[in-house]
């Protein structure tokens, strides 16, 4: 069974990816290594192509994958460490240290990436000025700027490509959890850390409440005001709930004019506390629009997880027949367990004042 992790998904399967080919390089250079007697080389090829074998098995299931990650590479580079220090190997084999870079950055990320692969640039760096101390042709300043320079720029370009990978995903995902109008949750996210504080809240037993809030009579605020008004005025419920609630708590847009909120650790009476504030604060917060003031209200409905149902299909359903009950009541009040917490709007002008047509509720 695969567990969840943290990393992005392409990371485990470029981890997989590179160990299926430390296995096919480490048959093919070891075979080739013993073939021409140099055992030692060949036997340290061998053992990390089992190695990697058996990685792949963990790397398929493990929640801890940047751990196993760094458990694959240190041991990797180092081998490629001890094959450049042999004093039979090559001057060509130090071409694979340009692979370190990238390796790095595309498994451990931008800052972890960037260290592990300067360590190990730092200490090749060493072991080639070491083995050829004594070889001017390859110790010239040409020869040296050359390696140094390629290495940097592979180095650089590798912290930029996943500095910008991160910027993209950040992105993507925001526009994939946020509604584009008011920079809220939408529905989607919303479903997904309802999910998560669920499962928490029956581990640890905190209560989680749901509240469902729907603007009074807003068909006349398009009417009236045109739909630029409508948008503003959303963005202004928007902008209240940010500033009410806690860091903890999630406001979504949950369609149209409604809105809904996950409240943590907060039962029945707490949360019927905190929809009375934003209903109180949204009766009497000016709402200024092209000079004019629009009066805006809302109806709400509250529910608690375990009192009114274990998932949130039946919360919503529950909020929203309390919200309903709401509307019926007169608008501009909170119903939290078949109670009005509250009913009194701010007094209304001839010039500002909504038609009666009721709100449609968003389901």
């Amino acid at each position: 069974m695969r567990h969840p992790s943290t990393e992005p998904p392409h990371r485990r399967a470029t981890l997989l990816a590179l160990l299926s080919v430390t296995v096919f390089g480490a048959v093919l250079f070891g075979t080739l290594n013993l073939v021409r007697g140099t055992c030692g080389l060949s036997a340290v090829e061998g053992a990390m192509g089992a190695f990697a074998v058996g990685l792949m098995f963990v790397v398929r299931r493990t929640a801890h994958l940047r751990f196993w990650t760094l458990i694959y590479i240190v041991p990797f580079f180092s081998a490629m460490l001890f094959a450049f220090s042999v004093p039979y190997a090559s001057a060509t084999v130090f071409v694979w240290a340009l692979l370190i870079p990238v390796i790095s950055h595309l498994l451990l990320g931008r800052w972890l990436g960037l260290t592990v692969a300067a360590a190990f640039l730092l200490a090749t760096g060493g072991i080639y000025l070491v083995r050829f101390h004594d070889a001017p042709e390859l110790l010239s300043i040409i020869a040296i700027a050359n390696v140094a320079v390629c290495s940097l720029v592979i180095l650089g370009l590798s912290h930029v490509a996943e500095y910008t990978r991160e910027q993209s995903e950040r992105s993507l995902h925001r526009q994939a959890t946020t509604d584009y109008l008011t920079r809220l949750a939408n529905r989607s996210h919303m479903h997904q850390v309802f999910q998560r504080e669920r499962d928490r809240a029956e581990r640890h037993g905190i209560p989680v409440s749901l509240l469902l809030l729907d603007l009074d009579h807003f068909k006349s605020v398009n009417d009236r005001f045109g739909h630029d008004a409508g948008d503003a005025a959303l963005i202004h419920v928007a902008s209240l709930l940010r500033s009410r609630l806690r860091a903890v708590d999630l406001a979504c847009r949950h369609g149209g004019e409604e809105f809904a909120v996950v409240l943590i650790d907060s039962d029945l009476q707490a949360a019927g506390q905190v929809a009375e504030i934003l209903r109180a604060e949204l009766a009497g917060r000016p709402f200024i629009h092209a000079d004019r003031s629009i009066p805006l209200t809302a109806s709400i409905g509250v529910a608690e997880l375990g009192r009114d149902g274990r998932d949130l299909d039946r919360l919503l359903s529950r909020a929203d027949a309390r919200l309903f009950e709401a509307k019926r009541r007169g608008r501009n009040c909170v119903v939290a367990d078949s109670r009005i917490r509250h009913r009194e709007g701010p007094a209304e002008t001839a010039e500002s004042k909504p038609t009666a047509e009721p709100a449609t509720t968003v389901v």
